[in-house]
């Protein structure tokens, strides 16, 4: 009779590292683990994280300084002759800081829109799970977002050399100065679209809500015109505007003839705005996500 050989075949088992295999046993028995990301670093893994988004979606910036240099040109040289006694020359001079502010404001809501998609993908989710800060993939994005007005800012005020803005007397010091408060200011206000951005899962519904709130706010102001040309009813509403506060302001730190009054004004709506939606941002982050 012939016998069968039931011996199954083996599979040949390629040699080991020693080495690599003694490192990985070492760290197994230690219990070893990678250390967490502190707050520093992951903010600033989010931090670049956004700023890759905007590398590879540049319409996220362009879409809101190309609008605004549009703007510039056409009150300018259409309107400016009509809506300023010195010509076109002396409305650029009142219309720029404006328009400057209109600029950095509008870019403010890219951050509600970022966080809405991240929310809507899971991405957040994924997040969590990570050893690392969990306000991070906040603040990061925010603290990215600076970036994006600092640039706009130059931007537009180059621009706006190159048609002949000359600020009388504030200077370098007063431009300076000027950016840095419309900065300060547009990352408070940045709180107010990461709070929508969570509660609205969709870019869509961020976008509708941002303009809705943003439109009003700018063109109920005295960016285009002066105050006192308007209706007396809406006199009132443009003197309460915190839009216009912040123009004021920044026209006075450009111009020279900004008030300590005006600078603390922006300062104290701009502290509220972050003392009332940064608890807020970081409560719907911790229980909705």
């Amino acid at each position: 009779m012939t016998s069968t050989d039931t011996t199954e075949p083996t599979t040949p088992v390629p040699p080991a590292n020693d080495a690599l295999d003694h490192k990985l046993l070492a760290v197994l028995e230690d219990g070893e683990r990678p250390t967490p990301a502190g707050r520093f670093s992951s903010s600033m893994t989010h931090l670049y994280r956004a700023g890759l988004r905007v590398k590879h979606s540049p319409s996220q910036v362009t879409d809101v300084t190309a609008f605004p240099l549009v703007m510039l040109l056409l009150f300018t040289y259409l309107f400016g002759g009509a809506l300023a006694d010195g010509g076109t020359k002396e409305y650029l001079q009142f219309f720029l800081p404006g328009v400057l502010v209109t600029t950095v404001l509008m870019i403010t809501m890219y951050v509600g829109m970022g966080l809405s998609s991240d929310a809507e993908k899971g991405v957040f989710d994924r997040f969590r799970s990570l050893p690392m800060w969990r306000p991070s993939a906040i603040i990061g994005p925010l603290l990215a977002d600076g970036v994006r007005y600092l640039s706009a800012s130059v931007m537009m005020l180059s621009f706006g050399f190159i048609l002949g803005f000359r600020p009388a007397g504030g200077g370098f010091v007063g431009i300076v100065a000027a950016v840095l408060l419309l900065i300060l200011y547009a990352f408070c206000l940045s709180w107010l679209w990461t709070m929508i951005g969570l509660i609205m899962r969709t870019e869509r519904a961020v976008t509708s809500a941002s303009i809705a709130i943003l439109m009003p706010l700018t063109f109920a102001s005295n960016v285009y015109v002066d105050p006192d040309t308007m209706p007396g009813w809406l006199q009132a509403f443009v003197n309460v505007n915190p839009f216009s506060h912040l123009v004021t302001a920044v026209r006075g730190l450009m111009g020279g003839t900004v008030t300590t009054g005006q600078i603390a004004l922006v300062l104290a709506e701009g502290a509220a705005l972050l003392l009332i939606f940064g608890p807020l941002t970081m409560r719907i982050y911790r229980t909705r996500n």
